[in-house]
C-alpha cells in the first residue's frame, strides 16, 4: 500500500511543478538563482516547497499541522488565499481575505457530504479585496472526505480549479500515509495491551501462592518474593513507552526467574552471558521476557529432571545478538510454523507470534525471531536487535518505587 501512495505522489509530482511554473511565469518572473533552465527549476523548487509541506501533513488534519503547512501549500500553487478545513471549522486561513471564513465555511456543506470539488463566486462589500472566486477541492481518504482545500483568487480560471484539484490528491495522499501510521501504531498498542493480557493467570496464581507459602515458615522470604512480584508486575503493566531498553527487558526478567525459582527450586537452572556494551540497546517492550517464559514452560513440561536455559546477549557489529535456548521438550517445526503462521493458537501464556510480528513490523522482516527446534530437542530462539533504528526510542528506566 505504502509503495502505491509513493507512486502516486511521483505520479503527481510533475503536474504540480508545470502549474508551479505556469504560476510563475504568468505572475512574477524572478532569477533562477543557479544553473539549470527555467522548467529544471520551477521543478526543483517545487519539489522542494512539497517536501517542505509534507512533515506536517504525515502527522494528520489539525489546526497546527494545518498552519505549519498552509503557507507551503499556497507557495504551490500561487494564489492569493488559501485555507483548509474540516467538518466543523477553517483550520487556517493564510493570505489575504481572511473575513471571508464563514462565507467559506458555509459553502463547504455540499463538496464536504458529496466529496466533489467546486468553483463559486465570493460576496464582498469591501472594494479593496482582492480575492473574489473560490475553488474548492476535498480531502478524501479511503473515500471518506476528511476536510477541503480551498484556493482564493481574484478571478474564475480553470487552470487554477485543475491545479488545486492536483494539490488536494497530494494532501490526501499525505493524510492517508498519516492515517496508515496511525493505524499501525494503534495495532502495536493493541498488540502491547494483548501481551499483558496474556501473561498467564497461572504464573500470578501460582507466585501469590508461593509467596503464601513462606509467609508462616520463612517471613523475610515471603517479603523479597513479594517484592519481586510486585517490581515485574509493575514493568508488565506500565504505560508509558513503547520501548524499552535491553538493560530494563532483562531486569524484568530477573524478577520472573526468582518467582519461577521460588516454585521449582534446582529443578531450573539458568545461565546467562551478556556483554555490558549492549544493555542500552532499545527494543520493543516486553519482548524477551515472553521468550524466556516460553522455554521455561517448554523446558520444564513432561521433564522430571533439571532444565536449563542459557540467556546470552551479545555485540554483533551494528546488532545485539540475543539467544534464549532450553533443553525442554522441544516442538514439531511445522506445529512451530503454523502458531507464527497464526493459523493455529499457543497452547497457553504469551505467543511467540506476537513477539516475532512485533519484531518485524518494527525493523523489517529480516528480523522477525529463528527458532530451531524438534520434538525432544529443546528450543533456540534468536533475536537480532538493531542497535539504531528510526523512531525506537527507550522512555527510559523507572523510577524505583518509593
Amino acid at each position: 500500500m505504502s509503495g502505491f501512495l509513493a507512486g502516486l505522489c511521483v505520479g503527481m509530482l510533475p503536474l504540480l511543478a508545470a502549474g508551479f511554473w505556469l504560476g510563475r511565469r504568468t505572475a512574477r518572473p524572478e532569477s533562477l538563482g543557479g544553473l539549470g533552465t527555467p522548467v529544471e527549476h520551477a521543478t526543483f523548487q517545487t519539489l522542494h516547497t512539497a517536501s517542505l509541506a509534507t512533515p506536517p501533513l504525515r502527522a494528520g488534519l489539525t489546526e497546527e499541522t494545518a498552519r505549519k503547512s498552509a503557507r507551503r501549500l499556497r507557495t504551490l500553487l500561487g494564489t492569493d488565499a488559501l485555507c483548509l478545513a474540516d467538518h466543523q471549522r477553517v483550520l487556517v486561513w493564510d493570505g489575504v481575505g481572511g473575513h471571508h471564513r464563514t462565507e467559506i465555511m458555509r459553502r463547504l456543506t455540499g463538496p464536504l457530504e458529496t466529496g466533489r470539488g467546486e468553483a463559486f463566486k465570493l460576496s464582498c462589500e469591501s472594494p479593496d479585496c482582492p480575492v473574489r472566486w473560490a475553488v474548492v477541492a476535498p480531502l478524501t481518504v479511503d473515500d471518506r472526505v476528511h476536510g477541503a482545500l480551498v484556493a482564493c483568487a481574484p478571478r474564475e480560471s480553470a487552470v487554477l480549479a485543475r491545479a488545486a484539484g492536483e494539490v488536494a490528491r497530494w494532501v490526501s495522499v499525505q493524510l492517508e500515509l498519516a492515517d496508515f501510521d496511525q493505524s499501525r501504531t494503534r495495532l502495536i498498542e493493541a498488540e502491547i495491551k494483548a501481551l499483558r493480557a496474556q501473561i498467564s493467570p497461572h504464573f500470578i496464581f501460582n507466585s501469590l501462592a508461593v509467596i503464601a507459602s513462606f509467609v508462616r515458615t520463612d517471613p523475610e522470604r515471603a517479603r523479597e518474593l513479594l517484592l519481586e512480584f510486585a517490581d515485574f508486575t509493575r514493568y508488565s503493566f506500565r504505560r508509558h513507552g513503547d520501548f524499552t531498553t535491553l538493560a530494563d527487558e532483562l531486569h524484568a526478567i530477573d524478577h520472573y526467574l526468582a518467582l519461577v525459582r521460588a516454585r521449582f527450586g534446582d529443578r531450573l537452572a539458568v545461565t546467562l552471558q551478556i556483554a555490558p556494551e549492549v544493555l542500552p540497546v532499545a527494543l520493543p517492550f516486553l519482548c524477551l521476557q515472553p521468550l524466556v517464559e516460553n522455554a521455561v514452560k517448554h523446558g520444564l513440561e513432561g521433564k522430571a529432571g533439571t532444565c536449563h536455559i542459557q540467556i546470552t546477549a551479545r555485540d554483533a557489529g551494528a546488532e545485539a545478538l540475543v539467544v534464549i535456548e532450553d533443553d525442554g521438550a522441544g516442538m514439531d517445526p511445522e506445529e512451530l510454523r503454523r502458531i507464527l503462521a497464526g493459523e493455529i493458537s499457543p497452547s497457553g501464556g504469551i505467543g511467540l507470534s506476537n513477539v516475532d510480528d512485533r519484531l518485524r513490523q518494527v525493523y523489517g522482516d529480516d528480523h522477525g525471531l529463528v527458532i530451531e527446534t524438534a520434538v525432544g530437542a529443546g528450543m533456540k530462539i534468536t533475536a537480532r536487535l538493531p542497535k539504531y533504528q528510526p523512531g525506537v526510542h527507550s522512555a527510559g528506566r523507572l523510577a524505583p518505587p518509593g
